[in-house]
This record gives structure tokens, sequence and C-alpha cells, in this order.
């Protein structure tokens, strides 16, 4: 078992509407493709003077748990996933930092 962890930054505001349906969207292809067996995305929380950091904070993080990197590697090429990268990107774009990792405890 694996881990697949997404922070999603976008590079302008985005309505908290288009920010759910993205989150959704995202859930539905990965575990409609059949290689991601659980998936958990969450906004990010704003706290008071955070705004005051360099780095800017990402809008949401997302979570894949995948048996190993040959279902993560054929999840990238999942029915569904091109498509949604390409209508989210021309409405919103965005950036994704992200980390593969054993469960964390």
């Amino acid at each position: 078992m694996i881990q697949h962890t997404m922070m999603v930054s976008f590079e302008g505001p985005i309505p908290d509407a288009d920010l759910d349906q993205f989150l959704k969207d995202i859930e539905r292809v990965m575990l409609d493709s059949g290689h991601a067996q659980t998936v958990s995305a969450r906004r990010h929380l704003p706290v008071p003077g955070e705004e005051a950091f360099s780095t800017p904070a990402a809008a949401a993080v997302i979570w894949f748990g995948l048996t190993g990197t040959d279902a993560l590697a054929a999840s990238f090429t999942a029915p569904g996933v091109g498509e949604l990268i390409h209508h989210w990107q021309s409405r919103h774009p965005y950036r994704v930092t992200w980390a593969n990792h054993e469960p964390l405890d």
C-alpha cells in the first residue's frame, strides 16, 4: 500500500462551488479508474496571519490510497484523467505538488 498526496494551488481565487466540484471530479475519476482504493480531499483551513508567509498556501489537499507504484502509474493515464485536467486547467489554472509515501501513522 502506498499513498499519493497532492497539494493543489490555483493561480487565482476559485469560487467555493468550483473548488467543491473540482474535488468531487477528481475523486470520481480516480475511484472509477479502479486504481485508487481510497480518496479523500479537503479544503485548506485558513488561519489569521498566514498571508504574511512568503509561500502561498494550497487551496486543497487530496490523498489517494493505492496498492503500489504500478497502480499509481496506471492512474495517471486512466480514462477521464486527461479530460479532467484540461477542463479545470482551462477554467482555473492550478499547480500541484505531491509526494508518494508509505502510509502515515
